[in-house]
């Protein structure tokens, strides 16, 4: 039996999703999340196959709690189900240690089918978001710059930021004016525009 945790905030879906995998005689939902802090935990109580994680979660978001999910319970496959289309969102799931990425409107027989390749360790890509991305442009920012304009764009404080980074305040701040140059973009906010819909972020 294939034990599975669905983490999606909207209650509806949600529940339509663990309704839908319950019907799967070999698939068991165990664990159903609404915020992104509570995966790894309920990972660890619930010794999971699959996590189905969305991308945009409140408290962490999908993507980083995949890449604590994968270093603290390897032995979880994740599978991304995403309403968020942008090409730049593949591959950073994928450099998180996700194995799956599906969209929302991904039919029922797709998804749990690929529940059931992801839990034996094989990679699910939708075509369409794998062919936008290959087409993407390389990101001008570094994974320092792209890290700390993710934050701000999520609206953490520059002292947090450089808290969380083990950084200075003005390092912090150096980065994101890096950040802005590169992306030519008139201030901070133009600078989270651009790489947002750029796929950077």
């Amino acid at each position: 039996m294939v034990r599975v945790m669905i983490a999606e905030d909207t209650g509806i879906l949600r529940e339509t999703l663990s309704a839908l995998i319950a019907l799967q005689d070999d698939l068991d939902v165990v664990a159903e999340i609404a915020t992104g802090d509570a995966i790894v935990p309920s990972a660890q109580r619930h010794r999971l196959d699959v996590a189905v994680v969305d991308i945009d979660l409140p408290h962490v978001d999908g993507l980083t709690a995949t890449a604590e999910l994968r270093e603290k319970v390897p032995g979880c496959q994740v599978l991304i189900l995403t309403g968020l289309a942008r090409p730049g969102n593949l591959p950073a799931a994928l450099a998180a240690g996700a194995i799956g990425f599906l969209l929302k409107d991904t039919s029922a027989v797709e998804l749990v089918a690929a529940i059931r390749r992801v839990a034996a360790g094989e990679k699910v890509i939708d075509a369409t978001i794998a062919a936008s991305a290959l087409q993407q442009r390389p990101s001008p920012l570094s994974p320092r710059e792209t890290d700390v304009l993710r934050r701000f764009a999520a609206g953490a404080d520059l002292r947090d930021i450089a808290g969380e980074l083990f950084l200075s305040y003005g390092t912090v701040r150096n980065y994101l004016a890096a950040a802005m140059v590169k992306l030519d973009a008139r201030n901070r906010v133009d600078a989270i525009r651009i790489a947002t819909e750029a796929g950077w972020l």
